[in-house]
């Protein structure tokens, strides 16, 4: 069958999970379209070439660390009369090659609005339809109960009346919507087939250009060799060594570390997770998807999740290594299997049901 996938542009994890689906659907013989932005359009353009589409995209401004909502509004608003022209172009180039049967979108809106002005059937695959279709048992502090709001709405209309969703999550919270199931984290090849061990170093990953503020904190632990990813740069300060990206260098770090320290971004944590590696989160302050990661890593005792990085936090989280060790060992899950097998009977039942 013939299927269009939308891909965001808002951090990678969204274009190395979709990657792994689209090489499904291809191996399966479908004909796949793909369309993203920026750097997703160039990673998924590297591997599948000319039948990826660039779109503009939609941006979030990020100050101190935190996501600014008012300068997200304004970009947005400046941006939108060309990038909806641009866009409209690449539905016509879209349809000229053929109508899609069924559209996936993984949190998109390019796709989203191409499949309901054409009557398309639609599946949602992303980890934040948790927030608005699924009863979150977390007890959220009164500081965050307006970014829950925010961003239960912003989910609640993002890809709105779906003819199926998938909720990618390592956490499972009643289901209170129809036509709403859940699939285990969707995991690189690489990440399935890593050999794991357990080495004295903690990986830490951090895209926030926090370098003067999280060093002296790793520092301040000699005892624990830190590496650290995502500072973009090749430096060794004591007992933290600084690396640029190196996808098998970065695997293999993973692998073979004894924990890791890292934000909320839902890709990571759930590669952590599938290793069997403790996890110490803190989440981006306004980015409401994170806290609930953080929060569920330290309801099911696989982690601590704390608001900044403290050195007292970090020795305490490193204090219960053995117990959240312990708790991992509950978790159990078999590479992308669930995944494909869910994704290839909906695909079938939807196309022999508007056929």
């Amino acid at each position: 069958m013939k299927i269009l996938y939308g891909v965001p542009s808002e951090g990678m994890g969204h274009a190395t999970r979709s990657k792994v689906i689209i090489s499904h659907l291809l191996s399966k013989g479908h004909n796949v379209q793909v369309v993203s932005s920026d750097r997703a359009y160039s990673f998924l353009h590297g591997h599948f070439g000319e039948r990826v589409f660039p779109i503009e995209g939609f941006h979030l401004v990020y100050k101190n660390a935190e996501v600014s909502v008012g300068k997200t509004a304004l970009l947005t608003l400046k941006t939108a009369p060309k990038n909806l022209l641009k866009n409209f172009s690449k539905y016509k180039e879209i349809l000229s090659k053929g109508k899609p049967d069924i559209v996936i979108s993984d949190f998109e809106s390019f796709t989203y609005f191409f499949a309901k002005a054409h009557s398309i059937p639609l599946i949602s695959i992303d980890n934040m339809q948790v927030i608005d279709r699924c009863q979150l048992d977390l007890e959220i502090p009164k500081d965050l109960k307006s970014d829950y709001k925010l961003a239960k709405q912003i989910v609640n209309v993002k890809v709105k009346g779906a003819t199926h969703y998938l909720i990618s999550s390592f956490f499972y919270p009643d289901i209170k919507k129809a036509h709403t199931s859940y699939v285990a984290p969707i995991l690189r090849d690489e990440i399935v087939n890593a050999k794991t061990s357990t080495l004295s170093h903690v990986l830490v990953y951090q895209t926030s250009n926090t370098e003067k503020e999280l060093l002296p904190i790793l520092q301040a632990i000699p005892q624990v060799p830190f590496i650290v990813y995502g500072l973009k740069k090749d430096k060794i300060d004591r007992n933290v060594t600084l690396k640029s990206f190196s996808e098998d260098g970065f695997i293999k770090d993973l692998s073979t570390a004894k924990a890791v320290i890292a934000n909320g971004g839902f890709s990571f944590i759930s590669e952590a997770v599938y290793l069997h590696k403790p996890i110490c989160s803190v989440p981006i302050a306004h980015q409401f998807e994170q806290f609930v990661n953080a929060a569920y890593i330290e309801k099911l005792g696989y982690g601590r999740y704390f608001d900044s990085f403290t050195t007292d936090g970090i020795k305490s989280f490193l204090f219960d290594l053995p117990l959240f060790e312990n708790a991992m060992t509950n978790y159990q899950q078999d590479g992308n299997m669930e995944l494909f097998q869910q994704l290839d009977e909906l695909l079938e039942s939807i196309y022999s049901a508007v056929k």
